[in-house]
Parts: structure tokens; C-alpha cells; sequence
């Protein structure tokens, strides 16, 4: 068996996980603390993933980082980048498919720290910066952890928008859903089959221990 799409799954899956927890872990922490206008605006875009077809994001995507667009000719210009139809586009699709579900339980996590202990730090003259790292993420770190877990999970499952920005490149762009898809496409059960066994088994691991961080027994 062609093991090139598992390993294409989960380094796209990391590599995703990895920038949506540091986008997302700001995003939440913002809308956790802060009040501003357009807030409400802000958090709906951010969960629009949540509700939207992938092939239309997929579609959103491909329109703004495609090599036809101004933000796909800077990336390719300046930093000499093609996002789509190459492996970094998967990472996109995943990255936005994922963000909403690593945020939201950040957020509440975040929503959780009591306000006395952060106001007395400030009071000490202690930076925001300082106030989060020592006080907030120690106290919301299992809310973070299972929005981390999660959206490695989200990032692992995603067909529709990475099909529409990544394509279906076998040996460079080929994830493992994509490559199930391809499986029952051409009629070879006995792939499909086991490629479908590992991301079942897969996901019910994460969401095990997605459950167990959230209810504190790790």
C-alpha cells in the first residue's frame, strides 16, 4: 500500500495545528478579554467554517491565494510560494477548517480565569503579556489543549476545501480522505477499507482524549 498520503496527512496535519494554535490562541484570548466593535462580526467569520459547504470555502481559497490573485502573485513574487495545487495549499484548507474548533474552547477556557487574579496582577504593574503566561494559560492550559487536539483532528479529516486548493496530486498532494475518495472512485475496496479503518480509529483516539482534557483526567 501507498503510504505517501498517511504521511502527507499528518505532516499537513501538524504543520496546520501548529499555526492555527498560534493565530487562534490570540484570536481567543481577544475575544475572551476585550470588547471592541465589530467583535460580534470577528467571531462569526471565525466559526463561518463551521457552517459553510468546504467546496465553497475551498472556493474562497482558491480565489484569493490562487496564482491569479494579488495575494497569490505576492506570495509567489516575493517569497517565490505557490499555495495551490501544492502541499502548502492542504495546510491552508486545514488551517481554516480547524481554527474555529481549536477557538472555541479556547475561548471559554480563557472566559474561565477569574478576573480578581488577573486585575491584582495588573495592579502590581505586571504586562498583559506576563498576566497571560503565568496566570491564564496555567489555568485554561486542558480547554487549550482540547481545542489543540481538535484541531488536529479537524485538520487530519478535511476533503472538500483541501480537494479544491491542494487538488489531487498522487505523491504531492494526496491526504489520506483524498486518497479514500480515490480508493472507492476506481473500485479497490481493500484500500479504502483499511485507509478508512486508521482515520476511524484515528479520530476516535483524539476525541477520547479531547474528552479527557476537557474533563481534567489528564
Amino acid at each position: 500500500m501507498n503510504l505517501f498520503p498517511l504521511y502527507l496527512t499528518v505532516k499537513v496535519s501538524f504543520v496546520a495545528t501548529v499555526f492555527t494554535a498560534s493565530a487562534g490562541l490570540v484570536l481567543a484570548w481577544v475575544l475572551a478579554k476585550k470588547e471592541f466593535f465589530g467583535k460580534t462580526v470577528l467571531d462569526v467569520l471565525i466559526m463561518q467554517p463551521l457552517v459553510i459547504p468546504p467546496t465553497v470555502l475551498g472556493y474562497y481559497l482558491l480565489s484569493t491565494f490562487g496564482t491569479g490573485s494579488p495575494i497569490g502573485r505576492f506570495f509567489e513574487n516575493v517569497f517565490g510560494m505557490q499555495i495551490v495545487f501544492t502541499w502548502k495549499g492542504a495546510v491552508l484548507a486545514s488551517i481554516v477548517s480547524s481554527l474555529p474548533l481549536f477557538v472555541k474552547p479556547a475561548k471559554a477556557a480563557i472566559e474561565g480565569v477569574g478576573n480578581d487574579l488577573e486585575n491584582a496582577a495588573r495592579l502590581l504593574g505586571k504586562t498583559e503579556l506576563y498576566i497571560f503566561r503565568t496566570i491564564t494559560l496555567p489555568i485554561a492550559w486542558r480547554g487549550i489543549m482540547a481545542g489543540v487536539v481538535m484541531a488536529f483532528a479537524r485538520a487530519t479529516g478535511e476533503f472538500g476545501a483541501t480537494l479544491m486548493v491542494a487538488g489531487n496530486i498522487p505523491g504531492r498532494t494526496q491526504t489520506l480522505p483524498i486518497a479514500i475518495y480515490d480508493a472507492v472512485q476506481s473500485g479497490d475496496t481493500y484500500t479504502a477499507n483499511l485507509l478508512v479503518g486508521i482515520i476511524t480509529l484515528f479520530s476516535f483516539l483524539v476525541l477520547y482524549i479531547a474528552e479527557r482534557f476537557t474533563k481534567g483526567r489528564f
